[in-house]
């Protein structure tokens, strides 16, 4: 009787093509081989676990057929009890998914002129019939089929409402001035009626002043309340997805991390964005003025977009020079940081250049780009809130034009100027003029920052303790820094932190912490409680997803280092190694 792994002669089993012909080798490489398939069973579970749990809609399909994979989150969103239910009921995208197949047709042409559609406004068919409004972004997969997408959908059905609202409230205030336009006309029929009428109306504008401040502070309180509850989730997706960047992925589920890593840095920037402007609006926040090296400043922002210019297939220089300003630095590296951004953004071939010129008691930094240029007639309205150029050639919708406003507002707010000049087609050139300080003050600035030490990489087992109230940031901060070879302990408060010192007996090398954990208490309480436990000055940073001016002065006013959820693994990484490498023992 032949045995089970007996093969006919001229004929290969699967041991034979692997390498395990023999018995021997058979038992030498299997335990491997298994190990192998189980690695990629975790992988393949981890990225299902993803695409299942996801808040936004995720689907594939066939524009001219239907379905062919659909998540749970895309069946709530069309009304339906699960994605197999979704499935079934819709047999063609064009003629059952959407609402009215003019909004089908727009986005596949525009989808197959363009490869893509970022982030818009459509409507799909729910369940009963009804719309529901959302933003839709479609990626094709000519890899799979002529016309197979990949699409992400969220509802906005609230942001819609909200939209609408706001348009009747302008109408109302609209028809409100003009009510009052014509009772002050009327009012020059006598002079004690005007007066009376002056009077009314000068209570009416108190109110309305009044009404308007209250609007405004609540608005600030809902961003900031809404941003912290946005950027805790956003802060664990961004950390986990870094952790699966560092992971070996099969080809296919790399690039869908990737997809998901970079959608995550649009929300992140576009939140930032939306709270900067506001506190700018609001005039809450206020220039920290120290004596700053424009040309280190200039000299970081260009090794930070020297990638970004080799990934594009750009030429990009920096020509810095020695000039000394008094100026906030975080404030002006956000404005150099958004004039690149839209120089490489609307730049697809030839070269951008980031350049200082001195001129007498000032310094312009210039960042010039051959890319799709503005017309003249539009340079004034480029530096308004929401407001984007779209000339031909310049890919479609990027952003949601925010980048240029801040920059507006945050050169005035440090009394410095911008100018722009540009040429369809051509490019464009942005000028920042700065004052600059005396050379006893570039000197003096020159003494300050020598003797900095230079940070190695010292992540290697160091002891790292984190402290934080979300159990999701537990999980993605420990994944994480173990990847980077440290040691994690985790702990949701002052008490648990020293605890788990105790347990392990061991001083932690770093003490990461949120700013804000339960029952009122703070991070900073919850770092002192440790190092009084340790009887160490155990070196510390707060992650914290409160932008105020406020704790900011807080912190620094403590020397605690600042790192804003979503916290961006290199940053945290050179933090971190700067911290631990200043360790007398290391």
């Amino acid at each position: 009787m032949k045995k089970p792994f007996d093969s006919e002669p001229g004929r290969y089993d699967v041991g034979d093509l692997l390498g395990l012909g023999s018995h021997s080798v058979r038992k030498s490489y299997y335990p491997e081989l298994m190990e192998r398939i189980e690695q990629l069973e975790v992988e393949k579970n981890r990225y299902k676990w993803l695409f299942e749990h996801a808040l936004h809609g995720i689907f594939q399909g066939d524009l001219k057929g239907g379905f062919l994979a659909i998540n749970p989150a895309l069946a709530v969103i069309c009304g339906y009890d699960s994605a197999d239910a979704l499935k079934k009921s819709v047999r063609r995208l064009r003629e059952q998914l959407f609402y009215t197949i003019d909004e089908f047709d727009g986005l596949r042409q525009e989808l197959l002129d363009f490869g893509k559609v970022m982030a818009r406004e459509s409507r799909l068919r729910r369940s009963d019939g009804e719309p529901v409004e959302v933003a839709i972004t479609l990626l094709r997969r000519p890899d799979l089929g002529a016309e197979v997408v990949e699409a992400f959908v969220l509802d906005i059905t609230d942001r819609i409402q909200a939209r609408r609202k706001l348009e009747q409230l302008n109408a109302d205030l609209e028809r409100r001035v003009d009510e009052r336009t014509e009772a002050l006309q009327n009012a020059n029929v006598g002079l004690r009626y005007q007066i009376e009428q002056r009077q009314r109306i000068e209570q009416e504008l108190v109110v309305a002043v009044e009404a308007a401040k209250e609007a405004n502070l609540s608005k600030e309180k809902y961003l900031a309340a809404a941003s912290h509850d946005l950027l805790q989730p956003l802060n664990a997706a961004r950390l986990l997805v870094s952790t699966l960047q560092d992971s070996p992925l099969p080809e296919r589920e790399g690039h869908l991390v990737e997809r998901i890593h970079r959608a995550l840095e649009g929300a992140e920037d576009l939140l930032a964005d939306l709270l900067d402007i506001s506190k700018l609006d609001q005039q809450a926040m206020q220039p920290d003025l120290v004596y700053t090296d424009l040309e280190d400043l200039v000299k970081s922002l260009a090794e930070e977009f020297e990638p970004v210019a080799r990934n594009a297939g750009l030429v990009f220089r920096a020509r810095p020079r020695p000039a000394i300003a008094r100026t906030d630095p975080r404030m002006m590296i956000r404005i150099l940081r958004n004039l690149l951004s839209n120089a490489f953004r609307y730049t697809s071939e030839g070269r951008v250049l980031l350049a200082m010129r001195q001129r007498g008691n000032l310094v312009d930094i210039e960042v010039w780009d051959t890319g799709v240029g503005i017309a003249q007639d539009k340079l004034d309205d480029i530096f308004t809130e929401f407001h984007q150029l779209l000339p031909k050639g310049g890919g479609g919708r990027k952003g949601v034009g925010l980048g240029l406003a801040i920059v507006e507002r945050m050169v005035r707010v440090l009394g410095c100027s911008i100018s722009v000049a540009s040429e369809p087609g051509k490019g464009s050139r942005f000028r920042l003029t700065v004052p600059v300080e005396h050379e006893s003050s570039a000197r003096s600035l020159q003494k300050q920052s020598s003797g900095v030490p230079v940070m190695v990489d010292a992540l290697s087992g160091a002891l790292v303790l984190v402290i934080d109230n979300e159990p999701d940031i537990l999980l993605s901060m420990g994944a994480l820094l173990e990847r980077w070879g440290c040691q994690v302990l985790v702990a949701a408060s002052a008490e648990e932190a020293i605890d788990q010192c105790s347990e392990s007996e061991e001083v932690p090398d770093a003490i990461l912490a949120d700013f804000h954990l339960d029952h009122d208490r703070t991070g900073c309480e919850a770092i002192l409680a440790v190092r009084r436990h340790c009887n160490l000055d155990i070196p510390a940073a707060i992650i914290t997803a409160d932008r105020s001016d406020e704790s900011r002065r807080l912190l620094q006013a403590l020397y605690l280092p600042i790192l804003n959820k979503p916290v961006k693994p290199n940053r945290l990484r050179a933090l971190l190694t700067s911290m631990v490498a200043a360790l007398p023992n290391r």
